[in-house]
């Protein structure tokens, strides 16, 4: 469920001379849908960062005390042309959605819904639910898979321990693990944490691009510092990343990374095109109700409406080139 965009800080570079290239995207504050929203921290897509491989979207929340904050309440909404990656730290998270599929979203788990075509879903945190934490992804489908057909996968991965790091895999292959879920282009994502005071270094692909998001801890990326909530990017032709945890508690992290992502994309609340009147058709089709998205079975309220677009032309995303 996303919002439409707003300004964010410019990336800036706090690497040393000697280490890669590492650029520092902070993060900023967003509503998350409808009439009881709760609060979220975005750090892609930015104005200078549109995707990291093919993840084009990343909402971080949380810790937030429900019984003081209210908990998450989104109600059916559709998406096009992505799959929603959820991943919890703590908490859980009633995901229904118009496949038929109806599953709680727990820590350390992996729900991905392929939206495709169309599909439509819900999401409500579920009633003993006291502290709400974790993180909503999401990547671009490539063309020929963009009206692929609706799908839900479920995913629990096993923690592999190594020089300090526990480290869940949950989308491609880090740490001697490979995960299983099927994606339409080659993806890392995985959760690091990180005990106090320890280094880790790992092989990566170097064909790929990589963001470390920064949940807890100082965590340095390749000799850059990130603080809380933000996000290190890291340029292709990086075959290893060293992380540093230089806090006196546990640091964790969300590993993601692809190999950049050439399409030139059109985002616009919660639909991925290619084009305005891709867009467009996606809106219309949704506020006439249309079978392309389905029903949302079992939620105790109405749709979320799709907001006014803008009174411009939807222009396609692309990022700078990598160096």
């Amino acid at each position: 469920m996303s919002n439409v965009e707003a300004a964010a800080p410019a990336p800036y570079d706090r690497r040393s001379a000697e280490a890669p290239r590492v650029d520092v995207l902070a993060a900023r504050e967003v509503p998350l849908g409808g009439p009881r929203a709760m609060s979220v921290r975005r750090t892609l897509p930015q104005r200078t960062r549109t995707l990291i491989g093919a993840w084009c979207f990343a909402d971080h929340y949380g810790p937030v005390d429900v019984s003081l904050a209210g908990g998450m309440d989104v109600p059916p909404h559709p998406h096009t042309g992505l799959q929603t990656v959820s991943w919890l730290f703590s908490g859980e998270i009633e995901h229904r959605d118009s496949l038929g599929s109806h599953a709680l979203v727990r820590p350390g788990e992996l729900n991905l819904m392929t939206g495709g075509y169309g599909i439509a879903h819900a999401e409500v945190s579920t009633p003993h639910t006291a502290v709400l934490h974790g993180v909503q992804l999401w990547v671009a489908l490539p063309e020929e898979h963009r009206d692929t057909a609706r799908d839900f996968q479920h995913y629990a991965p096993e923690p592999v321990r190594a020089d300090g790091a526990e480290i869940r895999v949950f989308l491609g292959s880090l740490a001697k693990d490979t995960s299983p879920v099927r994606t339409f282009s080659p993806l890392l994502g995985a959760e690091i944490t990180l005990a106090p005071h320890t280094a880790i270094t790992l092989a990566v692909d170097a064909a790929f691009e990589h963001g470390l998001l920064v949940d807890s801890g100082d965590v340095r990326l390749a000799d850059t510092p990130l603080r809380p909530a933000e996000l290190g990017y890291v340029h292709p032709g990086v075959d290893a990343l060293t992380l540093v945890n230089e806090s006196d508690g546990p640091a964790r992290t969300i590993l993601l990374g692809g190999p950049p992502f050439d399409e030139e994309i059109v985002m616009w609340w919660n639909f991925v095109g290619r084009s305005h009147e891709d867009i467009v058709r996606a809106r219309e089709d949704w506020e006439a109700s249309s079978d392309r998205f389905g029903a949302v079975e079992g939620y105790p309220g109405d749709r979320l409406p799709a907001p006014n677009l803008p009174n411009a032309v939807i222009m396609p995303r692309r990022n700078p080139r990598s160096h």
